[in-house]
């Protein structure tokens, strides 16, 4: 009894052997100099060559990862394979056909209760992540009111979503705050406060000091509630409150999605960054229909000029 268990003992350490091997020192430095060399890795940074493992993925090569990073700075793991002769070294990028990449993104965004513009029973829905004091978002907001919404009407769902980049734009969080507040009272509400803004941010800009650039927010806030016959007491409470959660969540959000700049739309989770020339808003909105079975509309020559990235 003692001589099988020692035998499987020796067994198993073999099989283990087999399966897990640490890369020889040669090895290990040729991956190592390829690794650094093609992702322009600075010596400061720590790559750490892993253990060799059998690959499951292509027959005649093992598996091998590469950890970047540690210590002081952030460590991100990567897999590679590596030929049974230790001559190639690949990377592998498997795409799972069963699921739809665009689909997925979409679902990550949270658009419950977010105001809308176009048919909401619409196939293709635009989400732009926004922010009232960014000079790029209001570029591109005119972009699409009137002249892609005039297109391509009842087709799209527009919806907007808070990325204020409050470091450099000071009175950002505040405006997405009360522009909150009036889609709580009306849709219609919100739409015309954006509209508002982004056609006169400089009215905000103009004042001397954040006080007074609030104030000015604020106003713009009150004269919509006016106009819209909101209830007027309930929407100063909002603003004079300034609750900044829901705002630092959709902020939060965005940040998931891989935003790290406004604005960003996502147009049935095709990504496009910055304020883009309305062609290329065009082209999406155009593929997003068609992937979706839907009629694309006419295009008739803009007489705008395309807009700063």
């Amino acid at each position: 009894m003692i001589l099988i268990r020692r035998s499987l003992l020796i067994l198993l350490v073999v099989c283990l052997g087999c399966v897990a091997q640490s890369a020889p020192p040669d090895v290990a430095r040729k991956i190592e100099h390829q690794v650094r060399s093609f992702y322009t890795i600075p010596v400061d940074v720590k790559v750490t060559v892993g253990a060799i493992t059998p690959s499951t993925e292509i027959p005649g090569y093992d598996a091998v990862s590469v950890t970047i990073g540690g210590g002081d700075s952030k460590q991100k793991d990567y897999k590679f394979l590596l030929s049974k002769d230790r001559a190639t070294l690949l990377r592998l990028t498997k795409f799972d056909l069963t699921k739809d990449p665009f689909v997925e993104l979409m679902s990550k965004i949270d658009v419950n209760g977010r105001p809308t513009r176009g048919s909401k029973s619409a196939k293709v829905v635009v989400v732009n992540f926004d922010d009232f004091e960014c000079p790029y978002c209001s570029s591109m907001h005119q972009t699409l009111f009137p002249e892609i919404f005039s297109e391509y009407g009842d087709r799209v769902t527009f919806i907007y979503k808070d990325d204020p980049l409050a470091e450099i734009h000071p009175w950002a969080i505040h405006a997405a705050v009360d522009a909150n507040c009036l889609a709580a009272q009306s849709g219609d509400a919100f739409w015309d406060f954006a509209d508002y803004i982004h056609a006169n941010k400089r009215e905000v800009d103009a004042e001397k000091t954040p006080a007074a650039r609030f104030a000015a927010v604020d106003k713009i806030t009150m004269l919509q509630g006016q106009k819209h016959n909101l209830d007027v007491a309930k929407l100063q409470s909002c603003v004079k409150a300034q609750n900044e959660d829901a705002v630092r969540a959709s902020m939060k959000e965005a940040e998931g999605l891989g935003v790290n700049g406004t604005p960003a739309l996502f147009i049935n989770g095709q990504k496009i960054d910055g304020a883009v020339p309305i062609a290329e808003v065009r082209a999406a909105l155009d593929a997003a229909l068609r992937d979706a079975g839907e009629s694309v509309p006419q295009h008739v020559p803009s007489v705008l000029a395309p807009a700063s990235k």
